[in-house]
């Protein structure tokens, strides 16, 4: 299974793929480095069939959500504190920065593919002031957090 990051938001929420470094425009597929490979990457939940929006977790009370698979962001207990999850957590911390400068709200979840309305584990509000580095936003399974800004 997937472990994924939901955000949601009361504004729109940009998608697309972040920090990804490659070699040069020429060659947009080739990496000098893991580490220049080490990216996130946002999905909306927008259903071009339907061309509706759909909830990615029933705790959501906002409509503008993206989903962030785990490729390279680990749970509380499986950081290692290398340089690509300093990267991936720098990259997730300017993007939640952004989207509060927008909103001034982002709800913060995570959970397993298919665990998305299981209970929430810890549910707590903070303000963006008291998130001091990246590292501060690292979750356990399950947490939902609101932040404002």
């Amino acid at each position: 299974m997937t472990q994924y990051i939901y955000l949601a938001s009361p504004v729109n929420l940009p998608e697309g793929t972040y920090g990804l470094n490659p070699v040069s425009p020429e060659q947009p597929n080739v990496y000098e480095t893991e580490l220049d490979f080490a990216h996130l990457s946002f999905e909306n939940n927008y259903d071009s069939g339907s061309k509706s929006r759909f909830s990615y977790s029933p705790h959501f009370t906002f409509n503008y959500q993206v989903a962030c698979s785990y490729s390279f962001l680990f749970l509380k207990e499986g950081l290692k504190g290398n340089a690509t999850d300093e990267k991936c957590l720098g990259l997730l911390h300017s993007y939640i920065g952004n989207a509060l400068q927008a909103s001034g709200i982002v709800e913060y979840y995570t959970s397993w593919n298919g665990e998305e309305a299981l209970p929430i584990s810890n549910k707590r509000s903070i303000q963006w002031a008291n998130i001091k580095t990246p590292y501060d936003l690292v979750l356990a399974d399950r947490e939902f957090w609101e932040i404002t800004w």
